[in-house]
């Protein structure tokens, strides 16, 4: 994948006739096409289509009443990208935006899925009921990220109260949204049928598979919607790759949406693509490797992440006293925004232990780097392998230090390991991640063509990266990890950037 060219202009949104410049269905009669929609300016789409109450019910629950609650508008002071903003000065997008532009995707999966699934289930509801519900799922998919996304879920909430972004998000749906949801009766291009009304409990369903709701309790029609929010190409990472690239100054003009959207149905077993569209397809899988390569395991945004793991749990339990899952009220004030104004101030705080962390937090605000990378090394999962794990953080950080001289047995240094699944390591198994692959020439529907068609891409790579707090001993350090690693055979890369 190219990096744009000094001075290139971004490309233009592509159009897609399925889902631009086309005006709303026409209204009864007294109304106009217009009444009760609305448009988004939005750099990758153009524009984004919403509904809002219609004149004759200004008191109609409708998106907008979604996205103008404070759950929504808090994703406002929640950035994208977590911490790689501090790296990419453009990447200030915040998930209020992804989400917007997730629900969009999700519709679009909506106009060209529907066919086929109610080919398969006769008894789905009808397709603008089918369409809102995806579309309300992409909205609310992130509505329970904390400050800084998963780096919150990683280093707070999953070691604190064993819960994450997307358990709170279920929890929001079904606690604070649920009266809202039930009352919107109709999509973009018109109204449900007569007697349907979404259910939440079908929105947590799609976000991640809730406890309360058993896989085989959920009607089959609403399983086989699950890929468009999990799997390989999705609503969610098919916006945010476009949306990062975009934002940050990368150029994926390789990666082809409407190509994987037009090629893809449903059929009985499970979400199928084309063989068509097996290129484009693999060409997405590498733009996500590459935006994960360049971007989201940047060396100094991983830098800043181990900085900010040495005092985020700390932090935490100064700022968020709490179980978030029972005290929503309480969560739904915690954002970027309120965190870093907060620590902005402690390093004038009477309290020694805010005082302490303050001095650290006002080292990332001034983008201090405290961490310097000294040696990286890649490791590619094998496919056939068996069990092959990658090795954590803390072992190789103890087998290092092993190997270091003892004159420099208290070196301080800090082991990072960034493990991207870039596809399904084994296609015939991965339920979740599946996709069936058509050939028309046999009219068979198979998951092995996958497996082939991807077959230069490996299912599963980790970046081990060794910092340090300055350059002073690179050598040592490099010499030590080559050591650690000697007996997995695999090629070292060591840098001085």
């Amino acid at each position: 994948m190219a990096r744009p060219r000094a001075g290139r202009k971004p490309p233009k949104p592509r159009q897609s006739a399925r889902s631009h410049g086309r005006p709303p269905k026409p209204r009864p009669p007294g109304g106009t096409p217009y009444d009760g929609i609305a448009l988004l300016a939005d750099p990758l789409y153009g524009y984004i289509q919403f509904t809002l109450p219609e004149p004759a019910d200004p008191s109609e629950p409708t998106e907008k009443d979604l996205i103008d609650s404070p759950w929504l508008q808090r994703l406002r002071r929640i950035h994208q990208l977590q911490s790689t903003f501090w790296v990419y000065p453009a990447g200030e997008h915040s998930r209020f935006q992804h989400v917007l532009g997730v629900m969009h995707m999700a519709g679009r999966f909506a106009d060209q899925l529907y066919p086929s699934l109610r080919g398969l289930f006769p008894d789905c509801p009808g397709k603008n009921l089918v369409k809102e519900l995806l579309r309300v799922t992409g909205l609310l998919h992130d509505v329970g990220h904390g400050p800084f996304s998963h780096f919150f879920d990683e280093n707070f909430l999953e070691p604190r109260y064993q819960v994450n972004h997307e358990m709170l998000g279920q929890q929001i749906v079904l606690e604070k949204l649920t009266g809202t949801i039930r009352g919107i009766r109709r999509a973009p291009d018109g109204r449900f049928e007569r007697g349907e009304a979404l259910d939440p409990a079908h929105v947590a369903f799609l976000i991640k598979r809730p406890d309360r709701i058993a896989e085989h309790d959920a009607p089959g029609w609403l399983r086989f919607l699950q890929p468009v929010f999990s799997g390989i190409y999705t609503a969610d990472n098919m916006d945010y790759i476009q949306r990062d690239a975009y934002m940050t100054g990368f150029s994926l003009e390789m990666v082809d949406i409407d190509r994987l959207l037009f090629y893809t149905f449903f059929t009985e077993k499970g979400l199928t693509l084309h063989q068509a569209a097996g290129p484009a397809l693999a060409r997405f899988v590498q733009a996500r490797l590459s935006m994960y390569s360049d971007v989201y395991y940047h060396r100094t945004n991983r830098a800043i992440d181990l900085h900010m793991r040495d005092i985020f749990r700390d932090t935490m339990e100064i700022l968020v006293p709490y179980n978030p899952a029972r005290e929503l009220e309480r969560y739904l004030e915690l954002s970027e925004w309120f965190l870093l104004e907060e620590v902005r101030r402690w390093p004038a705080a009477r309290e020694s232990r805010r005082r302490e962390l303050g001095v650290e937090w006002q080292k990332i605000l001034n983008r201090q780097v405290k961490w310097k990378m000294v040696h990286e090394h890649t490791e590619r999962l094998v496919e056939g392998a068996g069990a092959l794990t990658f090795m954590e953080a803390k072992e190789l950080e103890k087998r290092i230090r092993e190997q270091l001289p003892p004159r420099l047995a208290d070196l301080p240094f800090s082991v990072d390991v960034a493990q991207q699944d870039t596809r399904p390591i084994n296609p015939m198994r991965d339920l979740v991640r599946l996709i069936n692959i058509y050939n028309p020439a046999t009219g068979s529907v198979s998951p092995q063509p996958l497996a082939n068609l991807l077959r230069d891409v490996p299912p599963k790579l980790a970046r081990y990266r060794v910092f340090a707090l300055n350059h002073d001993h690179d050598q040592e350090l490099a010499e030590a990890a080559e050591h650690a690693f000697r007996d997995g055979g695999t090629d070292a890369i060591s840098t001085n950037v």
